[in-house]
């Protein structure tokens, strides 16, 4: 093949596969399948489009040799730590029971011993790159379900590289039990002389590159790191995926990892795109159209099997059954990695075309199952809650905390959720002497924050029991900042009717999302997306010494023409601020008279609120004494807090006036 024909052949896959591709987002499919799908159109099996398969499976090699390069760069201790839970065991024992039950299921149907555990391995696989793309859209990687996956995920990933060496020994390529030791042992080897490079002479020549300054001296150092451990691992018989993870761990612990990372991600994604175009071209679709039943059996019961393995396993470690539902599904389709060992197991005897085209047919369709799945997932799991017992509805990973260990509750702010939003808030709240609990699905958070005397419990705030013993009854505010837009959603539409009267807060990540929360009862919605770009353009503006004033009006205007729930600068928000549907065109606002401020010391009616169209309904002295009906004669002392009716752009303009110099 001529290379301007070998060019052709690209340009043909790349440009197929961008339409492709673009026509599955739309229809919210992940952007694997379009690329087997492409391959499948390009392929021999297809319409025959591109001749050199070869060439493309040389450079899908690649890709393969990458994409374990940058699992090694992501792989942590701290993320591990994270997740240790749902890795260590909830992994452990998912691969383990999903390969059981494969490899049962299939000497069941006639299939011998070494491919049918061979099997197993390809099923228990997960799609890391699926999962982790659907929770990051939907922004729920913090998530318990999130957190569940992707603990799970990280386990398989680990996982492939032993199976890698296993396969040849099952294919019966590898020899006896001492053929086996050897290879162990040439691999603990590699293993020994790699931490020796990590040590000492991969920094070594990283801290040179770097001082070059040229980007892409560093990009091919990476490069040169990658394929020269992957090429070692091939000369001492390990296979090249294993030489590539190694070098990605060697990098993980150096200082220029996330650079590295960023500097392979593009090439990555480009030859992995291929990886699963050369897939794609590989698979028969007459094979589903000869054994219809035989396809869609398989596939039904691998995400089955999947789903209820992995959903079961999570209930078995505490925690709800929506929560493990939405974790069952979210692993249930075969994972890329299936492909990357499948490739060797082919190369090892362990499959013939038959059972490639099979396989190959249940993995597609399992990746096109996920997203629909997932969507269904929240409403499976509350038709199956009207059945099972509470404790299984609730979760058990922490034993609930009764009534009498909790402290007294009343006129009380419920913390849905303790990542930073809801710790800032609960250390606030401390501060002035709100009281609070915090409700949260981390039982390794829970544990922490007890031993530490917070009023934190664990619980889903979707379920009426939990926010019945947070007497919700009892409360004045309820704040939701949790990742879950679902289960946010849910626990406002419970808790506006568990108390009518509650002011419910939600920490939303795009406005887009403010109508659908407001329309199941929320109060106000903070869109971070929107308040982070407020953030950005007050400090813009201070740093060009616009005055505070002309700032506040700039940023109500912005606010106002936005959306109208939130009017007025964050940090002039008060508890005073409900009472502003009773007020037609006012509003109550509290500042405190600040250190060498214009108005201290003088009277009510020498400081000039009235002539502003302010006035003020009361204050409270340091002494926590109040004047709630005070006279033109009471004088305005440093530190008393100030309650001011207004409209709301006036009680901006006097604002500079409480401010000290």
């Amino acid at each position: 093949m001529t290379e301007a024909h070998f060019l052709q052949d690209l340009l043909l896959i790349f440009g197929l596969g961008v339409l492709v591709v673009v026509a599955f987002h739309r229809a919210r499919l992940p952007p694997i399948v379009g690329f087997l799908v492409t391959g499948l159109l390009c392929g021999p099996f297809g319409f025959g489009l591109v001749d050199g398969v070869e060439h493309v499976e040389a450079m899908a090699e690649i890709g393969v040799i990458l994409l374990l390069f940058t699992v090694g760069i992501e792989f942590s201790v701290e993320e591990l730590s994270r997740v240790r839970t749902f890795l260590l065991t909830g992994g452990a024992l998912q691969v383990s029971l999903t390969l059981g039950a494969t490899t049962a299921a299939a000497m069941g149907f006639g299939v011998r011993l070494p491919v049918a555990v061979f099997l197993g391995m390809l099923v228990a696989l997960s799609s890391t790159a699926i999962v982790i793309r659907m929770l990051a859209d939907h922004n729920e990687l913090d998530a318990p379900h999130g957190r569940a996956a992707i603990g799970i995920l990280i386990f398989q990933d680990l996982i492939v590289v032993p199976m890698v060496l296993v396969t040849p020994f099952l294919g019966g390529a590898g020899g006896d039990v001492s053929d086996l030791l050897l290879v162990i042992g040439k691999a603990g080897l590699f293993i020994a002389l790699a931490v020796v490079a990590a040590r000492w002479v991969v920094p070594w020549l990283l801290h040179i590159v770097v001082d070059t300054r040229k980007r892409e001296v560093f990009l091919l150092t990476i490069v040169l790191i990658c394929i020269g451990m992957a090429v070692a691992s091939a000369q001492v018989g390990l296979s090249m995926a294993l030489g590539a993870f190694i070098a990605g761990l060697i990098l993980s612990e150096s200082e220029y990892s996330h650079q590295a990372l960023g500097e392979v991600l593009p090439l990555r994604e480009v030859f992995n795109s291929l990886f699963f175009v050369s897939i794609g071209m590989l698979f028969n679709i007459r094979i589903v159209l000869e054994h219809p039943a035989l396809i869609i059996g398989a596939l039904l019961a691998v995400v089955l099997v999947k789903t209820v393995v992995t959903s079961g396993l999570v209930m078995l470690l505490g925690h709800p059954l929506r929560i493990a539902l939405m974790t069952g599904v979210l692993t249930s389709q075969i994972g890329e990695f299936s492909f990357v060992l499948s490739k060797i197991g082919t190369q090892a005897g362990l499959l013939d075309g038959q059972l490639t085209q099979g396989f190959i047919a249940v993995a597609v369709g399992s990746m096109m199952l996920t997203p629909l799945l997932a969507k269904l997932a929240p409403r499976v799991s509350a038709r199956i809650e009207r059945w099972l017992p509470g404790t299984y509805v609730r979760g058990r990973a922490v034993t609930v905390t009764v009534r009498g260990e909790l402290p007294p509750l009343d006129d009380h702010v419920i913390i849905v959720g303790y990542g930073v939003n809801g710790r800032n808030l609960a250390r606030m709240l401390g501060r002035v002497g709100i009281p609070f609990i915090v409700l949260e699905m981390n039982p390794d958070a829970v544990r922490t924050e007890r031993k530490r005397g917070r009023p934190i419990m664990y619980g889903d705030a979707t379920r009426p029991e939990i926010l019945k013993l947070a007497r919700i009854d009892r409360a004045r505010v309820l704040v939701l900042a949790i990742s879950d837009a679902g289960a946010t959603r849910s626990a406002v539409d419970l808790a506006r009717r568990l108390n009518r009267e509650l002011h419910i807060v939600v920490r939303s990540r795009y406005v887009q999302e403010v109508a659908a929360l407001r329309a199941v009862g929320t109060d106000e919605v903070v869109p971070e997306e929107f308040e982070t770009s407020i953030e950005i353009s007050s400090r813009v503006l201070r740093r060009y010494l616009v005055p505070r004033d002309v700032i506040e009006r700039l940023i109500r205007e912005v606010r106002s023409d936005s959306y109208e729930m939130l009017r007025t600068m964050s940090d002039t928000h008060s508890p005073a601020a409900g009472f502003d549907r009773f007020l037609a065109d006012l509003s109550l606002e509290v500042y405190r008279v600040e250190r060498n401020c214009t108005i201290a010391g003088m009277t009510l009616a020498d400081c000039g609120l009235r002539e502003q169209s302010v006035s003020v309904v009361a204050i409270q002295r340091r002494d926590t004494t109040m004047r709630s009906t005070p006279t033109g004669d009471d004088r305005l002392e440093e530190g008393d807090a100030v309650l001011l009716l207004g409209p709301p752009e006036k009680l901006t303009g006097v604002a500079s006036m409480f401010r000290g110099e």
